[in-house]
């Protein structure tokens, strides 16, 4: 697909359910039973600590949406028509452009054992450019229809294999910023089933126009069956590993998994 036809609208897909799927549980089923099964056992264990509590109702629904994850489920798609506006949701200050004529992404923990350094003119020129008009959804409550290009995280990990044995992505930017402008590095774990999934993608564009700082110049992700939080935005540094890495937000309280 060249750069023109990566932009042109395309119809809604048709999503298919079997009729014997909507006599099982769906995902949301289970999280509420959960939540609830866990709130209830929380008033009749009150003298347990919350914080042990809240942890183990965030690990009970990580472990549910995990074990639902299905490559084959696609999330909805939409038309330009349905498109809704995305605000600038960077949890600190927004960066300024002065980092955008060096950057480089560093791709690490692959199998050729060497790190590679790429800038957008490769990514771009390497990689067939694909378009997808979907949700983002936020922890926060709001959720945004938005349409974006860019590489598949797929063709990526075709174009640069990880290590055999890695299970997951720890994706970096090192130009995020604190709320007060001071250097506060941003940091997700995606596993590796989930940066292949066909909706998975590193994004360049953002409504037919190359991203600007608000929205992740030059490279973001954009994962649309995960919460908001792990669409990282201008990524400096893929790193592969075996084992599960930290995660900014997980650190600080919240769920590790974020699926919907």
């Amino acid at each position: 697909m060249n750069r023109d036809a990566a932009f042109r609208e395309r119809p809604a897909g048709i999503v298919e359910v079997a009729p014997e799927a909507w006599h099982r549980r769906t995902r949301r089923d289970f999280l509420v039973f959960g939540a609830s099964a866990l709130g209830v056992f929380a008033v009749g264990r009150a003298w347990r600590r919350e914080g042990w509590l809240a942890n183990k109702t965030l690990r009970f629904d990580d472990d549910v949406a995990e074990a639902l994850y299905s490559p084959s489920r696609l999330v909805p798609t939409y038309t330009k028509s349905q498109i809704t506006s995305l605000k600038n949701n960077y949890n600190g200050a927004t960066p300024g452009p002065g980092y955008i004529p060096a950057w480089r992404l560093t791709l690490d923990g692959l199998s050729s054992g060497l790190a590679v350094s790429l800038d957008v003119h490769t990514l771009l020129t390497h990689h067939q450019i694909h378009d997808q008009i979907t949700r983002t959804v936020c922890v926060e409550g709001w959720s945004a229809i938005a349409w974006w290009a860019g590489l598949k995280f797929n063709d990526l990990l075709q174009s640069y294999p990880p290590v055999s044995e890695a299970k997951w992505a720890r994706l970096e930017s090192s130009v995020n910023l604190d709320s007060y402008g001071n250097p506060d590095p941003y940091f997700v774990s995606v596993d590796l089933p989930t940066a292949r999934h066909p909706q998975t993608l590193l994004a360049t564009h953002f409504n037919g126009q190359p991203l600007t700082v608000e929205h992740g110049a030059p490279l973001r992700l954009v994962v649309p069956v995960k919460l908001g939080l792990k669409n990282i935005k201008a990524i400096t540094r893929i790193t592969y590993m075996k084992d599960e890495p930290k995660d900014y937000w997980a650190e600080r309280g919240y769920s590790r998994y974020d699926g919907i």
